[in-house]
């Protein structure tokens, strides 16, 4: 038996609300560029860090390149780790923004890394290539934010969006900044539109910064956040929660209907999330060999069964939870 056939419990919770998990057309080429990153935060579900070696090397950017310009996909999603770390960054974004039709670039941005020595051309850079920016910052008072990502973070992230106001982001419509708000422990984000107008508030008020939105993503249950759920005895409560709050009406917005998703060495996968689960994609005619995206061939992708698992229910707990916030 495939693993496609094989039901799980959110295979059975999708069936008992009479609703089925399909792909959409493609509109997001999300690439994961490795595990290397400066900070080492408690709710990363890439397990990332100063001591990863992952990364994407400039040969697979290549191959990625080439299929990425023969497809009509608008828009290139990067996410780590911490892109900026890789050699081939500033590559990656100018080849894509040169197209013959340009691409939405949007970055995930650990805005520490403006502060680290040897990256001070981040910013500039950024804005000159109108780079979108999706910023972790989990709160707007600095205990919550350094619990969750380190002593000193919250400092020199407020530090890093004062740089980037200064260069209109967040101010300017074509520098788009967001925020991106993970609890810092076993429960669901709030309302999005009221926790972003205290974010506005707040941020405004103590620090002068502005940003564009704020994104409320949920804490999935795999990888570091796992482990510090297990270590506090809270995976099973946290997990129970997630299906409690089964929502069926954020189904139809979940990214792996629109979204096709890259590991650092090519390998295809529905989400971030299962990449990190290690739930690639297989060609069709081995059902063995992982998918490389540069095989894909998106009408026939189209038809591609969405891999599933209990993690799955952390994207359809409340009000749902995408790489672009709450879903309802």
């Amino acid at each position: 038996m495939v693993i496609s056939e094989v039901k799980n419990e959110f295979d059975l919770a999708l069936e008992n609300a009479q609703l089925s998990l399909r792909r959409g057309q493609a509109e997001i080429l999300q690439l994961n560029v490795g595990k290397l990153c400066n900070l080492t935060c408690v709710h990363c579900h890439v397990n990332a860090g100063p001591k990863r070696e992952e990364i994407m090397t400039g040969e697979t950017i290549d191959q990625i390149l080439e299929w990425f310009e023969n497809t009509d996909i608008p828009t290139l999603d990067m996410t780590g780790g911490t892109p900026e770390m890789i050699p081939d960054f500033k590559r990656l974004v100018t080849t894509v923004r040169n197209f013959d039709q340009p691409r939405r670039v949007m970055d995930r941005l650990n805005a520490t890394i403006i502060n680290e020595p040897g990256y001070e051309w981040v910013p500039e850079f950024l804005a000159e290539n109108e780079v979108e920016i999706i910023a972790s910052m989990p709160c707007y008072a600095p205990d919550n934010v350094n619990e969750q990502r380190g002593d000193g973070v919250f400092d020199r992230s407020i530090e890093a969006f004062q740089k980037l106001n200064e260069l209109g982001y967040g101010r300017d419509p074509k520098l788009t900044l967001n925020f991106v708000y993970n609890p810092n422990g076993g429960f669901l984000p709030p309302a999005q539109a009221e926790l972003e107008a205290d974010y506005k508030r707040e941020m405004k008020a103590h620090f002068g910064i502005d940003f564009h939105s704020l994104f409320c993503i949920a804490n999935m249950p795999i990888s570091r956040f796992a482990s510090y759920l297990k270590r506090n005895g809270e995976l099973q409560s946290y997990m129970d929660l997630l299906r409690q709050n089964f929502n069926p009406s954020t189904v139809d917005g979940l990214m792996c209907r629109d979204t096709i998703n890259v590991s650092w060495d090519g390998d295809v996968f529905d989400c971030d999330f299962n990449q990190m689960m290690k739930m690639p994609l297989r060609y069709p005619q081995t059902g063995g060999e992982s998918m490389k995206v540069w095989d894909v061939e998106l009408d026939s992708f189209s038809r591609q069964p969405i891999r599933t698992g209990s993690h799955c229910f952390g994207c359809t707990a409340g009000s749902g939870s995408s790489c672009g916030g709450s879903l309802s």
